[in-house]
């Protein structure tokens, strides 16, 4: 009880501090909410370009630039988010880095994969590479477990010249994800996925919208009730197998009756 409540003030505190952005703040920009893959990327976390798991965005940009993008991942699922940058013709070495934080905000470390990468002067492109540990269902407050929610990705270089900066790039972002499913289930649930605003109500939601205040991605069956899983069908084969093993072994001990070399009135 105590760690979702420590959850829940956190979330509160996420949808709070993200609600004077809804007025002020310049639009996602972003074309997945009719179901195209973003051609622009953001600069900050509150204007990062909203997409799908399985799109591909694209954003043309300067180097030295912070490029942004969000997506959703569920409960089960294991995410891998890759990158691709095309550089111009000539430049000098850089090294570019691909950081991937959940709803909170918190930087997720990746499993494997080539997150930072130096391309060396000349080189025509760079490949980046996230693969996060598997979504949970529930974490505790002192754990940096991914949870489910709003995923942002951001793209930067690193060290850069100043002959360098400023020159045109082109960026490639995807984001995959693999369903673990009961293996990683876990006991315990959130009360609401992390998402930006999902704390607060907006007068959309008032009239019946289910569109939060800040972001409007989710997945495409929606968010997972967080009790069912796999695990509940193994569960169920192994106590049926279990059953069974034991009318079993009550048919083969239980012999054929009364021994032949007991007296009847025994």
């Amino acid at each position: 009880m105590r760690a979702t409540r420590v959850l829940s003030a956190a979330l509160l505190t996420l949808g709070l501090a993200a609600a004077p952005a809804a007025a002020d703040s310049s639009p996602s920009p972003s074309d997945s909410a009719d179901g195209k893959a973003p051609t622009q990327a953001g600069t900050s976390f509150r204007t990062a370009a909203e997409m799908e798991q399985g799109q591909t965005a694209t954003a043309s940009a300067s180097t030295g630039d912070y490029l942004y993008w969000s997506f959703p991942a569920d409960t089960g699922q294991r995410p891998t988010v890759k990158a691709t940058v095309k550089l111009p013709g000539s430049h000098a070495a850089q090294t570019w880095q691909l950081d991937v934080y959940d709803g909170l905000r918190r930087r997720q470390s990746c499993q494997y994969g080539a997150a930072t990468r130096t391309a060396e002067q000349g080189t025509a492109t760079v490949d980046l590479a996230c693969v996060l540990r598997t979504v949970r269902a529930w974490s505790e407050p002192w754990a940096n477990d991914p949870l489910p929610g709003t995923y942002y990705v951001r793209l930067t270089v690193l060290n850069l010249g100043s002959a360098d900066l400023g020159l045109p790039i082109r960026a490639e972002v995807r984001a995959d994800s693999k369903n673990i499913g009961g293996a990683a289930a876990v006991d315990g649930s959130l009360g609401k996925p992390l998402v930006p605003g999902i704390a607060v109500e907006s007068p959309a939601e008032k009239d019946g919208s289910k569109s939060a205040v800040l972001s409007a991605i989710e997945p495409d069956d929606g968010w997972s009730s967080h009790w069912w899983s796999s695990r509940w069908v193994w569960t169920a084969i192994g106590g049926a197998l279990a059953a069974l093993a034991g009318i079993g072994g009550y048919a083969l001990t239980r012999g054929r009756g009364r021994p032949a070399y007991v007296p009847p009135g025994a």
